[in-house]
Formats: structure tokens, C-alpha cells, sequence
């Protein structure tokens, strides 16, 4: 079945972080945009006379007619650099929602690994209602090379804070002296977490090379190719 194009019309963009942007849309058309989380939306521009699709997971619950995605601006792109570009009002071709990614099972025990704007579907997947609050244990594993990149650091702390069953563990790998907590790629905090354990699901977003070391990595462990579900993001 062909997805319907909307008109997503921007709401907000707030800077997150050096080259990091959170956008808010809405959809005027529709009085209700449903998704699952984890899903994603695909964008679709003319820019400088050549035609751009994009594909951006949400980062946000369904919420009436609106919708968020983030991302990082790469100065020599095509589509980050027009996406930067937009103010409020301005609209988006945009086509979905679309996409596995999701929660397999809100009972089962899971741990999420994300790298960079890979931990942006887990906002969503993570703040559902009935899993972390039904007392569902999760470990959110999440890596960036410098601090200021650690997006919704916050919230995702907060989610600890509320939820004894959910542990949050942020990582870089290029620390300042200001850093004060873990230090290191998150494919060995991840074997640390597991240790022998191969009876819980793992969730892998980020980029490409980190996402295959991981899989086949669990392979490797024991894990049923059911147990480890990824997206990549190149």
C-alpha cells in the first residue's frame, strides 16, 4: 500500500547540543498522525534541483497531530543543511510512519545500545506506557564521543530516577577533565552488562560498523537472531 504524502509544517527547533537539533512538527491535514515508537518518517525536498529523501527516526509518543525528529547538521550534506534552514511554518513533504524498529515485548528484560542519533527512536520506545512503568527491567547503553553530544542525557536520567528496574549508562570517548563518568566504546560496556547472560533482548541503533560488530558479536554468544533486532543509520 502507498503511504500518503502530508505537508509536515514546523512547530519548533531547539538546539540540543553543537550541530544538534530537535525538530517539532504537525500535520494540519490530520487531526491524529498514530505511529509505534521506534518507527520512522521519510522527508522529501528539492534541493539545489535535485530531488532528496531522508528517512528520520521519531523521537517523540504519538501525540494528536504532531510529531519530532532530531538530528545532526553534516555541513557537506544534502538535507541536514536544508532541515537547519527551515523556519517555524515552514513545511516538509513527508511520508509514513514506517518501520520495524520496536518494542518486541514489554515483559521481556532488554537491553538498548545506541551510539550518537541512534538513541533517538529509544525516547520514544523507552517513555511508552506499560513497559518501563509495569516494572519491565532495561539498560539504556548509550556512546558519543564528547559530552555535549549525550542528547536527552537528561530525561533519560530522570527515567532512572523514576524507575528502579531501568538503568541508564551514558559513555564517551574523547572526555574533557570536566567528565565524570564512564569513558569508553559502548560495544565493552555492553559485554560488562551482559556478562554470560545471553537471555535478554538486545536493541542496536546507530552506525553501521558498530551495529554489525554488535550483532555478530551476540551471534557469536549464544543470542537467537529474535533476541537482537538493529537499525542502522548509513
Amino acid at each position: 500500500m502507498a503511504l500518503v504524502e502530508h505537508q509536515a509544517r514546523l512547530i519548533e527547533a531547539i538546539e540540543l547540543g553543537p550541530g544538534i537539533r530537535h525538530f517539532r512538527f504537525e500535520i494540519p491535514q490530520v487531526e491524529s498522525f498514530e505511529f509505534t515508537p521506534g518507527q520512522w518518517v521519510s522527508m522529501t525536498e528539492m534541493v539545489n534541483e535535485k530531488k532528496v529523501t531522508r528517512a528520520y527516526s521519531l523521537a517523540s509518543l504519538p501525540e494528536a497531530n504532531r510529531f519530532e525528529i532530531c538530528l545532526n547538521k553534516v555541513e557537506d550534506g544534502l538535507f541536514s543543511p536544508y532541515l537547519f534552514s527551515l523556519n517555524p511554518g515552514d513545511t516538509v513533504p513527508t511520508k509514513g510512519p514506517v518501520g520495524t524498529f520496536t518494542l518486541r515485548s514489554k515483559d521481556r528484560e532488554a537491553v538498548f545500545v545506541a551510539t550518537g542519533t541512534g538513541v533517538v527512536p529509544y525516547r520514544g520506545i523507552l517513555k511508552q506506557h506499560g513497559y518501563l512503568d509495569a516494572g519491565t527491567k532495561a539498560a539504556l547503553i548509550f556512546g558519543t564521543r564528547y559530552a555535549e553530544g549525550l542528547m536527552f542525557a537528561d530525561e533519560f536520567a530522570e527515567l532512572e530516577r523514576r524507575h528502579a528496574s531501568f538503568n541508564f549508562l551514558p559513555t564517551v570517548t574523547r572526555p574533557t577533565e570536566a567528565w565524570q563518568g564512564r569513558i569508553g566504546r559502548v560495544q565493552q560496556l555492553l559485554w560488562d552488562v551482559l556478562g554470560d547472560r545471553t537471555d535478554v533482548d538486545v536493541y542496536v541503533c546507530g552506525l553501521k560498523e558498530m551495529v554489525e560488530n554488535v550483532r555478530d558479536e551476540l551471534k557469536q554468544r549464544g543470542f537467537d537472531r529474535k533476541q537482537i533486532i538493529v537499525e542502522k543509520y548509513d
